[in-house]
């Protein structure tokens, strides 16, 4: 379920757009957040809490509590509630951390 005109805002695009999302192409409406095109496409689940090993998605949909972390276009914990989807962007689940030990400098 979408809205599709508000009185606020006003008509939202019509615009289909294609990303994907652990490599499954979906459809997502141009202005959309990534986690907003997620949830319409029936995925609620965004990954797995890597303390506990539970399941997690949008929780305060602002950008304030880290739940909705993904993978966008290679870079970790991006929030989806508050990333716009773009054409071709690739999406994955964030299910662990990410990998700071780079070689760098000889080390």
């Amino acid at each position: 379920m979408q809205i599709v005109n508000h009185s606020i805002p006003g008509k939202k695009s019509e615009k289909e757009i294609t990303f994907s999302f652990n490599d499954k192409f979906l459809k997502a409406r141009e202005g959309q957040t990534v986690a907003a095109a997620l949830m319409a496409n029936g995925i609620k689940k965004f990954g797995i809490s890597r303390k506990l090993q539970q399941p997690r998605g949008l929780f305060c949909a602002n950008g304030r509590c880290c739940s909705c972390f993904l993978t966008v276009n290679g870079l970790n914990h991006v929030l989806g509630c508050i990333t716009l989807v773009e054409e071709g962007m690739k999406v994955s689940s964030n299910d662990a951390d990410p990998d700071v030990r780079r070689k760098a400098n000889g080390d």
